[in-house]
């Protein structure tokens, strides 16, 4: 599709930053674990994180569409990076941009819009898993109070030195699940040690724990007992990002692969000149190609207001699956050299797995697709 002049040079700005500032660096901020601040606010200051948020409170009301063109040049280089942000944005500040009252819009939105604050989405329990709607997390009220008690998993930005929210679900009553919100440092919050993760390495995912942590009763985000329809809905628009994110994955992949199969020689010429290495690149720029058509056309339905769920998942499942096939690819044209780390390709590899578990497995998606068809 052909994207508006301000769309191509809000992509253009984005990939510009990515590669001159984030990709010389990323790989010691990954081979270290550690969680690049710096980098992550000064893509704030290029209005990464407000693109999709009111514009009454900081951000720019420009759409999924335009969220994911920065997420696919981030995702480019980096997956950590990248991954920090579509959280950030699509589970988190959006959860109170579309579900919060306005005062919670007034207090919280401007600094996540800024990328100066992040807002984490604490769904996930130990016993849960891709079942969702199984939330052990409780939370009653007392006296004008919500007392949470729970433990969520895998939470991405819960514990960063950025991190200004987190909201979680909770059961509220019997059959029912609500989402509140959490401001580092109440007490009977805790937030576990950084996960040892395979990879994105440079992005912060952490365990939550909740013991009678008390917060207002107006902390609820949305309509008591709304919070599974809720987040339901958020992870339909967390698809389609995370689809974008895949192909910057895989786009990535093609980038390194096709520049290294040039530049190598093997029997005196470039491996890029053998039949079955070009095949190879060939297969990576349609998987990368059809996956951006995927997203973008998700993110175009969702933008007009149309029924996009289906899409999303077919998005997913797809760009997905070519990021993963890519970074196999690409390690193995790299050959030996593929395999260490310093290598982007082999971080590739190490981060583009968990594309076919987060924001609902690619089994979840091949149901979601398989039951639009009324199977």
């Amino acid at each position: 599709m052909r994207l508006t002049s301000e769309q191509a040079e809000f992509a253009a700005a984005v990939r510009d930053f990515a590669q001159t500032e984030i990709k010389p660096v990323i790989g010691d901020f990954y081979e270290r674990g550690e969680f690049p601040a710096n980098l992550v606010r000064d893509l704030g200051k290029l209005g990464v994180f407000g693109v999709t948020l009111p514009e009454e409170h900081g951000g720019a009301d420009e759409g999924l569409l335009m969220l994911g063109l920065a997420l696919e040049e981030i995702a480019r280089v980096d997956a950590s990076v990248a991954v920090t942000v579509e959280a950030a944005v699509t589970l988190g500040a959006e959860a109170v941009a579309q579900f919060g009252t306005d005062e919670q819009k007034h207090r919280w939105l401007p600094r996540l819009a800024s990328g100066q604050g992040l807002c984490a989405f604490a769904l996930t329990e130990p016993s849960g898993g891709t079942d969702a709607g199984h939330t052990d997390t409780r939370a009653r009220l007392e006296a004008g109070e919500w007392v949470i008690d729970g433990a969520k998993c895998f939470i991405t930005n819960a514990g960063t030195e950025m991190t200004d929210l987190i909201i979680a679900t909770a059961t509220t009553g019997p059959g029912e699940v609500s989402c509140i919100a959490v401001e580092p440092g109440t007490p009977g919050l805790s937030v576990g040690p950084e996960y040892s993760k395979v990879g994105w390495r440079a992005s912060d995912t952490r365990p939550v724990y909740f013991d009678g942590c008390r917060v207002p009763e107006a902390n609820l985000v949305g309509q008591r007992g709304e919070g599974f329809h809720q987040f339901l809905h958020l992870l339909e628009g967390g698809r389609v990002a995370l689809a974008a994110l895949s192909t910057g994955s895989a786009q990535g992949c093609l980038d390194e692969a096709l520049a290294h199969a040039k530049e190598r020689e093997s029997f005196g010429k470039p491996i890029a000149t053998n039949q079955s290495i070009a095949f190879m690149l060939a297969d990576m720029r349609l998987r990368a190609h059809t996956a951006r058509l995927a997203w973008m056309d998700a993110a175009v339905k969702a933008d007009d207001g149309e029924s996009f769920g289906t899409d999303a998942a077919l998005a997913k499942l797809h760009a997905s699956g070519a990021a993963v096939d890519n970074a196999r690819d690409a390690t193995q044209i790299f050959g030996g050299y593929g395999f260490m780390n310093e290598t982007p390709v082999a971080r590739a590899w190490r981060d583009c797995k968990i594309l076919e578990i987060g924001e609902g497995t690619n089994e979840v998606q091949r149901m979601l697709i398989a039951r639009s068809l009324g199977v």
